[in-house]
């Protein structure tokens, strides 16, 4: 049987783990030499500080209870301040508004009687006096004629003549002042007498019957919700036909004029981001425009947002601030969300 020739000298042996050795060696130098010429040369990374794009959200809600019945803006849809967004249906207070209406009605109506009637009483009771005091003036003056002819005749005394004449004077003027009245009844009633009229006629029933209207109408003016401001509809919370409580949010709208850049940092930073700063931010999503924005808020997050560091090495907790930029001008495109650079 045939057999492989393996028959290698020692010295041959040698040479090829030298070779294996020279190459690994001059591998790991180049490897070295690249490492050390990419130190040298590289530039040293800026701070890089991340955040986001953030904006107002007014939640739409009312005083109403009642079942949604029809929406007049959705989600994504711009609208503006005084538009109609929703109307909500109240069976239980178009009821109470219907029955505070015929209270005030009824109120009204016996109003209107009772001063009705007051002043046909007032008329009648001021011509029953002048009637009256006609009377007595007719009576007076017969008695002081039959007197005054007697005290002429010599059989009555001047005194007892004097007493009929001052008394058929007395009767004149009385007739005189009762007819002044009743001609006051009839052209109309005096402003005081109206006022009381009004107070025997139930005014307060009246106006309790109209602050109840008033009250029921300040509630079912928010049958329809209106837009407070110009912006966008972020959410919508309710299906039409669900139930809806009093004050409970029916939607939002993300306010058009608010959009803020907001950025958690460490308090070591803070000396380059201080209030009224202005700093340029870089926007990813608007194909990295960069824009201008002033600094306009800056608060400690408190201890559950703190930065622990490892105190074995001498360092310390550093604490994180959250500081807000708002755009100098405004910027097109704009939308909560997005991401914002800062570059220190």
């Amino acid at each position: 049987m045939a057999t492989e020739n393996t028959n290698i000298t020692p010295a041959q042996q040698q040479k090829a783990e030298r070779s294996l050795m020279l190459s690994v060696l001059v591998i790991i130098a180049a490897v070295a030499a690249l490492a050390i010429v990419g130190f040298c040369f590289m530039n040293k990374p800026a701070d890089l500080v991340e955040g986001q794009v953030e904006g107002t959200t007014v939640r739409i809600s009312g005083k109403l209870p009642g079942r949604v019945v029809e929406f007049f803006a959705h989600e994504g849809d711009t609208v503006h301040a005084g538009d109609t967004l929703v109307r909500i249906h109240s069976a239980l207070f178009e009821a109470q508004l219907t029955q505070a209406l015929a209270m005030q009605d009824v109120a009204r109506q016996q109003n209107r009687k009772v001063d009705s009637g007051t002043r046909k009483q007032i008329k009648q009771s001021a011509y029953d006096l002048w009637q009256q005091a006609k009377a007595a003036a007719t009576i007076t003056k017969k008695t002081y004629d039959r007197l005054e002819r007697l005290y002429s005749e010599g059989v009555m005394s001047e005194q007892k003549r004097d007493e009929a004449k001052a008394a058929y004077d007395a009767a004149v003027a009385a007739e005189h002042g009762a007819k002044s009245q009743y001609d006051l009844a009839v052209s109309g009633a005096q402003s005081e007498d109206k006022v009381s009229a009004q107070a025997l006629a139930n005014a307060a029933e009246v106006e309790a019957a109209t602050g109840g209207v008033d009250q029921v109408k300040a509630v079912l003016d928010d049958a329809f919700l209106t837009s407070p401001c110009d912006g966008i509809v972020d959410q919508v919370y309710p299906e039409v036909g669900e139930l809806v409580s009093l004050g409970a949010p029916i939607m939002s709208v993300l306010k058009n004029d608010n959009r803020h850049a907001v950025f958690n940092v460490r308090e070591e930073l803070l000396n380059d981001l201080t209030m009224g700063k202005r700093i340029r931010l870089m926007i990813p999503a608007l194909d990295k425009k960069e824009i201008e924005a002033e600094i306009y808020y800056i608060r400690d997050l408190g201890s559950y947002a703190t930065w622990h560091a490892t105190k074995s090495t001498g360092t310390w907790d550093s604490r994180t601030f959250e500081v807000k930029a708002r755009p100098v001008e405004k910027v097109s495109g704009l939308r909560p969300g997005m991401t914002v650079i800062y570059t220190k």
